[in-house]
Protein backbone atom coordinates (compact mmCIF):
# COMPACT_ATOMS: atom_id res chain seq x y z
CA UNK A 1 0.00 0.00 0.00
CA UNK A 2 1.63 3.55 -1.11
CA UNK A 3 0.80 5.62 2.14
CA UNK A 4 3.08 8.61 0.64
CA UNK A 5 1.57 10.28 -2.17
CA UNK A 6 0.96 14.20 -2.17
CA UNK A 7 -2.14 15.93 -4.18
CA UNK A 8 -1.53 17.98 -7.03
CA UNK A 9 -2.21 20.53 -4.49
CA UNK A 10 0.07 19.31 -1.67
CA UNK A 11 2.86 19.04 -4.48
CA UNK A 12 2.36 22.43 -5.72
CA UNK A 13 3.15 23.39 -1.66
CA UNK A 14 6.32 21.51 -1.91
CA UNK A 15 7.31 23.20 -4.80
CA UNK A 16 6.84 26.81 -3.55
CA UNK A 17 8.50 25.81 -0.09
CA UNK A 18 11.60 24.73 -1.92
CA UNK A 19 11.89 27.40 -3.86
CA UNK A 20 11.83 29.76 -1.09
CA UNK A 21 14.39 27.47 0.70
CA UNK A 22 16.80 27.96 -2.47
CA UNK A 23 16.31 24.92 -5.15
CA UNK A 24 14.93 27.04 -7.84
CA UNK A 25 15.20 23.77 -10.44
CA UNK A 26 13.65 20.59 -8.90
CA UNK A 27 14.20 17.05 -10.33
CA UNK A 28 12.23 15.41 -8.71
CA UNK A 29 10.05 15.02 -5.51
CA UNK A 30 9.92 11.92 -3.71
CA UNK A 31 7.67 10.23 -0.77
CA UNK A 32 8.99 7.82 1.73
CA UNK A 33 7.44 5.68 4.66
CA UNK A 34 9.63 5.94 7.88
CA UNK A 35 9.87 2.62 8.96
CA UNK A 36 8.82 1.39 11.30
CA UNK A 37 7.03 4.06 12.76
CA UNK A 38 3.39 5.51 10.39
CA UNK A 39 5.38 8.97 9.94
CA UNK A 40 6.04 9.10 6.22
CA UNK A 41 8.58 11.86 4.31
CA UNK A 42 9.29 14.29 1.53
CA UNK A 43 12.36 14.83 -0.29
CA UNK A 44 13.14 17.56 -2.61
CA UNK A 45 16.04 17.02 -5.17
CA UNK A 46 17.22 20.08 -7.01
CA UNK A 47 18.87 19.52 -10.68
CA UNK A 48 22.52 18.24 -10.44
CA UNK A 49 25.35 20.13 -11.56
CA UNK A 50 28.29 18.12 -13.03
CA UNK A 51 31.90 19.00 -13.29
CA UNK A 52 34.00 16.48 -14.74
CA UNK A 53 33.69 13.48 -12.33
CA UNK A 54 31.84 15.53 -9.42
CA UNK A 55 28.31 15.51 -9.17
CA UNK A 56 26.33 17.81 -6.55
CA UNK A 57 23.03 18.67 -5.74
CA UNK A 58 20.34 19.93 -3.16
CA UNK A 59 18.22 17.90 -1.10
CA UNK A 60 15.59 19.33 0.79
CA UNK A 61 13.68 17.39 3.75
CA UNK A 62 10.10 18.55 4.07
CA UNK A 63 7.63 17.76 7.07
CA UNK A 64 3.89 17.15 6.71
CA UNK A 65 2.09 17.71 9.73
CA UNK A 66 -0.75 15.38 8.56
CA UNK A 67 2.11 12.84 7.84
CA UNK A 68 4.40 13.36 10.74
CA UNK A 69 4.48 12.25 14.35
CA UNK A 70 1.85 13.79 16.43
CA UNK A 71 2.65 16.92 17.83
CA UNK A 72 5.51 17.20 15.74
CA UNK A 73 5.97 21.38 14.96
CA UNK A 74 8.64 23.28 13.19
CA UNK A 75 11.77 23.87 14.50
CA UNK A 76 13.70 27.81 15.20
CA UNK A 77 14.98 28.57 11.71
CA UNK A 78 12.42 26.36 10.01
CA UNK A 79 10.00 28.21 6.98
CA UNK A 80 6.34 27.13 7.30
CA UNK A 81 3.81 27.14 4.34
CA UNK A 82 0.55 26.06 5.32
CA UNK A 83 1.18 22.06 6.96
CA UNK A 84 4.26 22.10 5.79
CA UNK A 85 8.08 22.85 6.88
CA UNK A 86 11.63 22.75 6.04
CA UNK A 87 14.81 23.33 6.85
CA UNK A 88 17.51 24.93 4.75
CA UNK A 89 19.02 22.62 1.91
CA UNK A 90 21.61 20.32 1.97
CA UNK A 91 24.03 19.60 -0.38
CA UNK A 92 25.38 15.71 -1.63
CA UNK A 93 27.96 14.96 -3.71
CA UNK A 94 28.61 11.99 -5.81
CA UNK A 95 31.91 10.95 -7.51
CA UNK A 96 31.13 9.45 -11.34
CA UNK A 97 33.21 6.12 -12.22
CA UNK A 98 33.45 4.72 -15.16
CA UNK A 99 33.14 0.72 -15.21
CA UNK A 100 33.31 -0.61 -19.56
CA UNK A 101 31.05 1.81 -20.97
CA UNK A 102 28.82 2.38 -18.13
CA UNK A 103 28.82 5.20 -15.51
CA UNK A 104 27.90 4.52 -11.93
CA UNK A 105 27.48 7.26 -9.02
CA UNK A 106 29.30 6.60 -5.49
CA UNK A 107 28.40 8.85 -2.40
CA UNK A 108 31.90 9.31 -1.23
CA UNK A 109 35.29 9.08 -2.27
CA UNK A 110 37.76 9.10 0.66
CA UNK A 111 41.66 8.84 0.55
CA UNK A 112 41.35 6.26 -2.63
CA UNK A 113 42.26 7.51 -6.06
CA UNK A 114 38.98 7.34 -8.70
CA UNK A 115 40.97 4.73 -10.47
CA UNK A 116 41.22 2.46 -7.74
CA UNK A 117 37.68 2.56 -6.97
CA UNK A 118 36.59 1.96 -10.84
CA UNK A 119 39.16 -0.85 -10.66
CA UNK A 120 37.32 -2.03 -7.67
CA UNK A 121 34.06 -2.06 -8.50
CA UNK A 122 34.73 -3.64 -12.05
CA UNK A 123 36.06 -6.58 -10.22
CA UNK A 124 32.91 -6.48 -8.10
CA UNK A 125 30.73 -6.57 -10.78
CA UNK A 126 31.71 -8.97 -12.81
CA UNK A 127 32.34 -11.72 -9.52
CA UNK A 128 35.85 -11.65 -9.40
CA UNK A 129 36.77 -11.88 -5.75
CA UNK A 130 37.55 -14.07 -3.35
CA UNK A 131 36.43 -14.07 0.80
CA UNK A 132 37.98 -15.00 4.02
CA UNK A 133 36.41 -18.01 5.98
CA UNK A 134 34.06 -15.04 7.97
CA UNK A 135 32.30 -13.85 4.91
CA UNK A 136 28.70 -15.42 4.14
CA UNK A 137 27.92 -16.30 0.52
CA UNK A 138 24.59 -16.07 1.18
CA UNK A 139 24.86 -11.72 2.66
CA UNK A 140 27.29 -11.32 -0.86
CA UNK A 141 24.03 -12.43 -2.90
CA UNK A 142 22.41 -9.87 -1.11
CA UNK A 143 24.08 -6.78 -2.79
CA UNK A 144 23.35 -4.10 -4.85
CA UNK A 145 26.64 -3.98 -6.32
CA UNK A 146 26.06 -1.30 -9.25
CA UNK A 147 25.01 1.21 -6.76
CA UNK A 148 28.43 1.50 -4.44
CA UNK A 149 27.70 4.07 -1.58
CA UNK A 150 31.24 4.98 -0.98
CA UNK A 151 34.98 4.07 -1.14
CA UNK A 152 37.45 4.74 1.88
CA UNK A 153 41.23 3.92 2.34
CA UNK A 154 42.99 3.78 5.44
CA UNK A 155 46.60 2.83 5.43
CA UNK A 156 46.09 -0.70 4.32
CA UNK A 157 42.37 -1.11 4.97
CA UNK A 158 39.93 -0.39 1.66
CA UNK A 159 36.24 -0.46 3.00
CA UNK A 160 33.70 -0.36 0.30
CA UNK A 161 29.90 -0.04 0.73
CA UNK A 162 26.77 -1.25 -1.11
CA UNK A 163 23.06 -0.86 -0.67
CA UNK A 164 21.34 -3.94 -0.13
CA UNK A 165 19.23 -5.38 -3.02
CA UNK A 166 16.12 -4.68 -1.53
CA UNK A 167 15.66 -0.58 -1.51
CA UNK A 168 15.36 0.02 2.51
CA UNK A 169 16.84 -2.61 4.08
CA UNK A 170 19.68 -1.57 5.25
CA UNK A 171 23.24 -1.98 3.58
CA UNK A 172 26.86 -3.67 3.82
CA UNK A 173 30.18 -2.08 4.64
CA UNK A 174 33.20 -4.51 3.20
CA UNK A 175 36.37 -4.62 3.91
CA UNK A 176 38.59 -5.94 1.43
CA UNK A 177 42.49 -6.30 0.35
CA UNK A 178 44.09 -6.10 -2.89
CA UNK A 179 47.24 -8.20 -3.86
CA UNK A 180 47.78 -6.96 -7.73
CA UNK A 181 44.60 -8.02 -9.50
CA UNK A 182 43.55 -10.57 -6.73
CA UNK A 183 40.77 -9.12 -4.42
CA UNK A 184 39.55 -10.34 -1.17
CA UNK A 185 36.58 -9.83 1.10
CA UNK A 186 38.16 -10.03 4.42
CA UNK A 187 34.87 -8.94 6.81
CA UNK A 188 31.26 -7.97 5.92
CA UNK A 189 29.59 -6.22 8.44
CA UNK A 190 25.37 -5.50 7.10
CA UNK A 191 23.62 -2.45 8.67
CA UNK A 192 19.48 -3.43 9.22
CA UNK A 193 17.14 -0.23 9.76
Amino acid sequence: MKRAVLSKEEEKVVISLSEKRGIKKIATISTHNLYPTAARGIRVKGVEQVKGREVSFKVLNVTYKKWFHPGSAPRKGDLQMGDFWAGKPGTQKQTILKVGKKEYRAGSVQGISIEECESILGLFLAGEYNHGPGVNDKSLNQIDWSNPNGFRKQGDTISVGFPHKNVGSGFFDLQIKLDGKQMTIDQIFQAVP
